[in-house]
């Protein structure tokens, strides 16, 4: 008598970058955050100049939501990495992203106002990216601004990102939909600043 064995159903297995990194530039250290940029991101995104660029940022924008999405994303419930960017004396400063939305990889990035203009966003979504890419070669990040936010848009540009569409996106802070430009980029096309 031979036994039959039941072939149990494959489990699809989600690619993923594994651990958040540590990833030194020339200028800036990205890591992982931690509670205690809270009032770091409480006071950056409690900016409207800042949190009208982002789509998911309430305003105001208080110490408890950063908290709360602090607690997020360290439950490891979301797929993917947040960076706090910080200068070499661990200031935050702004926050790097990538994550799993909807079976595809978004980048995403905001800066403290006061470092505006500096070349900083643009350094640290290179670094998360090109490590990112490393782990993950043969994925598409897609990302996005806002039709309004030309700096971002030129930003995106100048690593290699492609426009491929545009959209209505509701914005918390705004209270409302916005125009919004939607791009994508591969490890091929990705260019540093």
């Amino acid at each position: 008598m031979t036994a039959h064995l039941r072939e149990r159903p494959a489990i699809a297995v989600r690619p993923d970058p594994g651990p958040c990194p540590v990833i030194e530039t020339g200028r800036l250290t990205l890591r992982p955050h931690k509670l205690s940029d809270a009032d770091a991101i409480a006071q950056s995104l409690g900016d409207y100049q800042v949190s009208r660029m982002l789509a998911r940022v309430p305003m105001p924008y208080h110490r408890q939501d950063a908290l709360d999405w602090l607690t997020r994303w360290g439950s490891g419930v979301i797929a993917g990495w947040t960076l706090a960017i910080t200068t070499g004396d661990d200031v935050h400063i702004g926050c790097v992203g990538i994550e799993l939305m909807h079976g595809q990889w978004h980048l995403g990035y905001w800066l403290n106002r006061y470092y505006w203009n500096r070349g900083y966003a643009s350094e640290a979504a290179h670094a998360a990216m090109e490590r990112f890419f490393r782990r993950m070669p043969g994925t598409v990040l897609h990302s996005g601004v806002f039709a309004d936010n030309a700096g971002s848009l030129k930003l995106q540009k100048k690593l290699g990102f492609e426009i491929t569409g545009c959209s209505q996106v509701y914005a918390l802070a705004r209270n409302g939909m916005v125009s919004h430009i939607e791009t994508r980029v591969t490890a091929a096309d990705l260019r540093k600043p």
